[in-house]
């Protein structure tokens, strides 16, 4: 038996099965983009739904380690909590049971037998890729390649190894796999954590199932040290970052460690003492779908309602409490990076959160003129210091997401976004300018008369609420609210021109201090730049609407 030949056979299939699942993962992750932000947004509702966004998200991406890597970046990055992150990382182990599925449809659905399907999934992706101009069109046909190309990694694999099933030594070792559970068990932790796959790993074992290699329990234990070895690439994720990170690949862990304790103990004591017949016989593709379905399902339901108490011990052996908030921290991980799409939807919540800074100083501004409070001068030149970090921490990334492979439209949100983010930082640095102003007033000791406060009221008003419009604008995609920004606009254009007027006639006729009049002339000119910026802002946005 040539066994070289039968190695070189299988790694190529495999190869080619990994590289499919890929291929389609990408296409199906750029069709769904838009959905997958929208699900994103479920991030702030109950565990439950954690649960299911994770499930979506990884049957979408076609990989529990991503989405679990991905969650370790979020938790990294303060997006989520250690509560929110336990309800995804639990749907993710259903969600990656779908490439199973998919494998296992040859034997349940004849015409999707790889022999018949495969060629003529590849050619119809091809011509979609080569006479599509649209890019939904292209993703759609990375969609198709990709399941041709798995379905044809995964025959070439069960080929290479059909010789086996005549080999005694080989059938021996899976015998004794299968009557040793902690045999079994890291047996698919080894070779899931080398691949870093689980989604590939049970595409191996459906492999060597669909040529009678594989007894029942050997499988059944296989499966469930996958689910552990999965966790290994969380974990190696999480090393460099902070503590309630590396406590969220912790949590996975101690989740599929927990699971496959309850579940192998009650498998070991059905397949060894109940129904012994069962665990000898030969599994198949179909029977270790339902398996890999059924332990993460039943894990997850049996686990559910004791995850708090995961999660405290998980904080334990991190040794870490929720860390709080740093308003000048940029909340954006790099793990994220490999989900553009989220990793997109992530910067947009970021930067409202810059949004929210700007708006925060604005009201602070509309008193401090008058007020001219210490607390209020240091709290505007502070926050500026913490957007500009923002904004520079923000960009970056922004640009790094530009760098990967993104739609036509992905990398229009890109450039709104880099366009938003500038016009935000320059609106922090007039409410600078304007905490100057007040700074300016107290030392020289001088007050505005009773019309000059009014008027300046009325202007601070008009382009605060412009800009309050242009936030809500950008974070609703709303285009009515893009729409009121330009209104205020306009009618801070207007009050700029009426007050600079009626307040110059009020110098001429000394009825006010000149050192006043003229941070009064100078705050009227940041006031309306901060509307013109606040313009800027909605026109994004009216743009990204019509896109």
């Amino acid at each position: 038996m040539d066994y070289l030949t039968i190695l070189l056979g299988f790694v190529g299939g495999l190869g080619m099965f990994i590289y499919g699942m890929q291929i389609m993962a990408g296409g199906l992750e750029n069709a769904a983009g838009s959905k997958m932000k929208t699900l994103l947004e479920a991030l702030t509702k109950n565990k439950l739904m954690g649960v299911l966004l994770g499930a979506a998200i990884t049957a979408v991406i076609q990989s529990s380690s991503a989405t679990t890597v991905m969650v370790v970046g979020f938790v990294n990055a303060g997006i989520m909590n250690l509560t929110q992150a336990m309800g995804v990382i639990m749907g993710a182990n259903i969600g990656t049971t779908v490439t199973g599925w998919l494998v296992s449809s040859v034997e349940w659905a004849e015409f999707l037998s790889p022999a018949k399907l495969a060629p003529v999934a590849l050619a119809l992706g091809v011509v979609m890729m080569v006479i599509g101009k649209r890019q939904r069109s292209k993703d759609i046909a990375n969609i198709v390649i990709g399941f041709g190309l798995l379905f044809i990694g995964i025959t070439t694999m069960s080929n290479s190894v059909y010789p086996l099933r005549d080999a005694p030594a080989f059938q021996e070792a899976f015998i004794k796999l299968g009557k040793n559970p902690f045999l079994g068990i890291l047996a698919g932790l080894a070779v899931t954590a080398i691949i870093q796959s689980s989604s590939a790993s049970v595409g191996i074992l459906q492999s060597l199932a669909a040529v009678g290699l594989v007894p029942f329990g050997a499988a059944a234990y296989i499966i469930m040290g996958q689910n552990i070895g999965t966790c290994v690439t969380a974990i190696l994720s999480s090393i460099g970052a902070k503590r309630n990170a590396k406590t969220a690949a912790i949590m996975h862990l101690l989740f599929n460690i927990i699971g496959t304790v309850i579940i192998g103990g009650l498998a070991m004591i059905y397949l060894e003492f109940i129904n012994p017949v069962m665990a000898a016989g030969m599994i198949s593709q179909t029977q270790i779908s339902v398996i890999h379905t059924l332990f993460n399902i039943v894990t997850t339901v049996v686990l559910f309602p004791l995850s708090n108490w995961i999660i405290k011990l998980a904080k334990k052996i991190g040794r870490v409490d929720e860390e709080g908030v740093d308003p000048g921290q940029v909340y954006l991980d790099d793990r994220i990076l490999e989900t553009p799409s989220i990793a997109l939807q992530s910067t947009v919540k970021e930067i409202g959160r810059m949004g929210d800074l700007v708006e925060q100083a604005l009201d602070v501004c509309k008193r401090v003129l008058f007020t001219r409070k210490d607390e209020d001068i240091k709290y505007l030149k502070e926050e500026e210091s913490v957007v500009d970090k923002l904004t520079n921490g923000i960009s970056d990334y922004v640009i790094k997401i530009s760098m990967k492979q993104i739609s036509e439209k992905e990398h229009q949100e890109v450039a709104h976004m880099l366009q938003i983010v500038s016009d935000m930082e320059r609106i922090s640095d007039y409410t600078e300018n304007i905490s100057e102003f007040a700074e300016a007033l107290k030392d020289k000791k001088v007050e505005f008369s009773d019309v000059a406060k009014a008027q300046l009221e009325e202007m601070l008003d008009v382009c605060v609420s412009s800009y309050s419009y242009a936030l809500k604008a950008y974070v609703d995609q709303d285009k009515e609210m893009a729409l009121k920004v330009i209104e205020q606009e306009t009618k801070a254009d207007d009050l700029e021109v009426k007050l600079r007027s009626s307040h110059i006639k009020r110098l001429a006729q000394n009825l006010c201090n000149t050192h006043a009049g003229i941070v009064f002339l100078d705050a009227l000119v940041c006031l309306e730049r901060i509307s013109d910026h606040a313009r800027n802002i909605a026109e994004e946005v009216l743009q990204q609407v019509a896109e």
